[in-house]
């Protein structure tokens, strides 16, 4: 029996139908591109970092699989950052190459286009296991502590949280992430799963940022996932966490003629704020 469509579609030439042809041609130059930064985040930490409006962001596995979570925020005005709910409507609970990243209202426009992903071959699985996922939001102390009763502080949520302090970010900006190289999916009891990464030395997760970014990324104490962090056969997963390598380039200005940074959504209500307001309830 067939699906029900999608329930969030656009009209063609909205900002869901990309233009291909220009991505890919930014992938295909990206090495040949100007190099901007060049880093690896070690095991159970976390780096924020800047990408500026028009440059590419290359995220890989260096030794070997490891999941790892990000947060986008827009540079100028963290209010702005990754929407990933929406993101998830718009495209899907697991993304890849020509999905965008949505920012949250009242902005509502792509903060990054995915330009490059090595793991598009994997598809779905045998279990309906899916790789990138906005399904689940990020590790974090305060969970483990309800399922563990053991405080750890190098779950996603505080690598992060100590990522951002020096861009005068704090706990209260990091937000539900979008989780790189993890496989994901939602078993028959409609209860989320994670297994074991299916990325290799060298692969990659490529973005073009739309706008001026600050990106964070936490190397997930889980490692690969393939220790289990909770449950009957949970252990700590030490030897299977391997770090994450983080590259930025500039593409060459001919490769950006005719680009320009989003504008904010042209929404220009006012929620109905002009209407006379009714009386409070007495």
């Amino acid at each position: 029996m067939a699906s029900p469509p999608a329930a969030y579609q656009a009209s063609a030439g909205g900002s869901l139908d990309v233009d291909r042809e220009f991505y890919t041609r930014l992938a295909n130059h990206a090495e040949q591109s100007s190099p901007v930064t060049d880093f690896v985040i070690p095991i159970r930490s976390g780096i924020a970092w800047e990408v500026p409006a028009g440059q590419l962001c290359r995220i890989r596995t260096v030794d070997g699989p490891q999941v790892g979570d990000l947060n986008i925020w827009n540079r100028h005005n963290p209010r702005e950052r990754l929407w990933a709910s929406r993101t998830r409507q718009l495209h899907g609970a697991h993304v890849s190459t020509f999905d965008r990243l949505w920012s949250t209202l009242p902005y509502l426009r792509p903060l990054a286009t995915i330009t490059s992903d090595t793991l598009d071959w994997y598809g779905e699985d045998d279990e309906g296991g899916r790789v990138h996922d906005l399904l689940g939001t990020r590790c974090d102390p305060y969970v483990n502590r309800m399922l563990t009763g053991e405080d750890f502080d190098q779950h996603c949520h505080s690598n992060l949280v100590r990522a951002v302090l020096p861009f005068g970010l704090t706990e209260f900006d990091v937000h539900d992430v979008l989780n790189v190289f993890q496989c994901t999916g939602l078993n028959d009891e409609d209860r989320y799963f994670m297994k074991a990464s299916p990325a290799r030395p060298g692969d990659h997760f490529e973005f073009f940022a739309e706008q001026d970014l600050l990106c964070a990324l936490s190397t997930c104490p889980a490692g690969d996932l393939s220790i289990p962090l909770w449950g009957p056969d949970a252990r700590d997963p030490l030897e299977v966490c391997r770090p994450i390598g983080v590259q930025v380039y500039r593409p060459d200005d001919k490769l950006l003629a005719g680009w320009a940074p989003p504008e904010p959504a042209g929404y220009a209500g006012q929620h109905g704020l002009t209407y006379a307001a009714p009386e409070p309830p007495r």
